[in-house]
């Protein structure tokens, strides 16, 4: 059997004029070149694109040089690699990303490399030198430059503005500010605050954690168009820098890149992409390891499961099971999750999350799962109500903690959730409906009946839903879209069902003027419940948007 003839040498001659092979060769090539040799002898394997600004190229030009070298890596016959993973084969990989980087060398090409100075063998000090790796060196430790390690010690106001912006967004200062921010010391918003922080950023690190801060607060007001924008600058920024907490700040984009997917009710992609986070080895690493990443994880992984199983459950009762059997069961380890980091704010969304679902589920026809009947009782509604009263006795032990919404909208719903009036009532039948009270809410609470105090929750829901209402309509607080809007409607009905018809009206009113801020599928919501569940008398005063096509009417999306 004839033997495999041994790759060809590359002898690379550093020297002026710098050459391959004896051949004249490119600068800026050959330098990319012998610093992938450098990297896969002497450090990672991997060279980002800031390992080539300042040095053969600056930031306008990077993407010519990458394709000149790359062209000239195929006329000396040596194959390269990009990306992050260092074991795929160079053949195989998507040439439309090449100049995004990082790039490498196969084991077998750094194999061929021989470096020269005068046609002797290179020392290694002269490929540094050669490389301007030692007066990078020289610099980084001039009494001018301190080492990055100092750069993080002398930037407190960079992360005093990130907290601000963090607990900004908490308190539901997410765009604009709250009415007496200025005299508390607070600042004006989250928007403004992150904002403030990305001026303030010194490192790669930092000006990362402020895109992905941007990404998570545009997502959260609901502008997913911003938020995918900032998820592209964060991808280019990792891709370009070798960033301290790369692997942290990869899974947060994609858990975020999910919950736009989810926002936009992209179920399938949503899943995917969380799906192909667990799978990956360095960003399941960080999910198995890091409490926020994974309380994030699991949440939106059960709120996906609980879309999918509301949508399967008339038509595949077996599969809608299952999703909500693996709903709960991913409640479970967000919540598990959020106490492991200590984060309160993070329990009661999840736990609010949890009874939701269960009610949800019971509504549907899904109560027998083996999560909810573990202690034989079928009462699935005082469960529900359980969980919500300790996420709302969790938002009043939390410092400075904003109290959400979602805990009165989801009790409102769950109030008047066995009212089952004929389509399109009479205010007569609309009326005769018998919702739950606050009072027989709190009763189901039972132990934790000390959550809902008088303070923030009134004796009748009207008048629970107008105190939000006019906290935000004030400025003491800032609901995003879909917890205003929901507040404007369940405000509508239970003035409806108190005889208040003018206050309905003017809920409904304002409720019509924000609806467009809301994706599709939540617009259709309110527009059939307004259609289908309030009383003739007031749909015709207050008249409700056109429906959309014929689809079936799915709850809105949770936090």
């Amino acid at each position: 059997m004839p033997k495999t003839a041994a790759p060809a040498l590359l002898s690379i001659e550093l020297t002026s004029p710098q050459s391959v092979n004896g051949r004249r060769a490119a600068f800026q090539s050959l330098w990319l070149l012998v610093r992938m040799q450098h990297a896969h002898d002497a450090e990672a394997g991997l060279v980002r694109l800031a390992d080539l600004r300042g040095e053969v190229s600056d930031a306008s030009t990077l993407r010519m040089v990458v394709s000149r070298a790359f062209r000239d890596f195929k006329t000396w016959d040596v194959e390269v690699g990009w990306g992050e993973d260092t074991q795929r084969e160079p053949r195989f990989l998507n040439a439309e990303r090449r100049s995004q980087g990082p790039f490498w060398l196969p084991v077998a090409e750094a194999r061929r490399v021989r470096m020269l100075v005068g046609g002797r063998a290179a020392t290694a000090a002269e490929v540094a030198s050669f490389l301007g790796l030692r007066s990078r060196k020289a610099r980084a430790g001039s009494p001018g430059s301190p080492p990055p390690d100092a750069v993080h010690l002398q930037d407190a106001a960079f992360w005093k503005q990130l907290v601000a912006s963090q607990q900004a967004a908490r308190q539901g200062r997410l765009m604009a500010p709250v009415a007496g921010g200025d005299a508390t010391g607070q600042p004006a918003s989250a928007l403004e605050s992150i904002r403030m922080a990305g001026t303030l950023a010194a490192t790669d690190f930092q000006r990362a954690l402020v895109t992905l801060n941007e990404a998570m607060l545009w997502r959260r007001l609901g502008d997913n168009e911003q938020a995918r924008r900032r998820l592209q600058a964060l991808k280019k920024q990792r891709l370009a820098h070798h960033v301290a907490g790369n692997d942290y700040l990869g899974a947060m984009e994609c858990i975020v890149s999910a919950w736009c997917a989810y926002t936009a009710r992209d179920l399938p992609l949503a899943q995917s992409l969380l799906a192909g986070m667990a799978d990956d080895a360095a960003r399941g690493l960080v999910l198995r390891h890091h409490p926020d990443v994974r309380f994030e994880w699991c949440n939106l992984w059960a709120l996906v499961c609980r879309s999918r199983a509301l949508g399967l459950s008339a038509d595949d009762k077996a599969t809608a099971a299952t999703l909500a059997e693996e709903s709960l069961r991913r409640f479970g380890e967000a919540l598990a999750a959020a106490f492991e980091s200590h984060s309160f704010d993070a329990a009661q969304h999840v736990a609010a999350n949890m009874g939701m679902a269960a009610w949800l589920f019971d509504r549907v026809g899904l109560s027998d799962l083996p999560t909810l009947a573990h202690d034989g009782n079928a009462d699935t509604t005082r469960r529900a109500v359980q969980w919500i009263a300790f996420s709302e006795w969790l938002c009043g032990h939390t410092d400075g903690q904003g109290r959400s919404a979602w805990n009165a909208i989801y009790l409102m719903r769950i109030a008047r959730g066995h009212c089952r009036p004929e389509s399109q009532p009479s205010l007569a039948q609309f009326r005769a409906q018998k919702p739950l009270d606050p009072a027989a809410v709190s009763k189901l609470a039972g132990p934790l009946a000390d959550a809902f105090d008088a303070t923030h929750w009134p004796a009748r829901w009207v008048d629970v839903a107008q105190a939000r209402l006019t906290d935000h309509q004030a400025g003491r607080r800032r609901y995003p879209g879909l917890q205003h809007c929901s507040l404007l409607f369940e405000h509508a009905w239970y003035a409806a069902h108190a005889g208040e018809l003018k206050a309905a009206e003017q809920s409904l009113g304002l409720l019509r003027e924000a609806l467009p801020q809301l994706v599709p599928s939540d617009r259709a919501y309110f527009t059939e419940s307004w259609n289908d569940t309030l009383p003739a008398e007031l749909v015709l005063e207050a008249k409700p948007p056109r429906r959309p096509a014929a689809r079936k009417k799915t709850a809105p999306r949770a936090r």
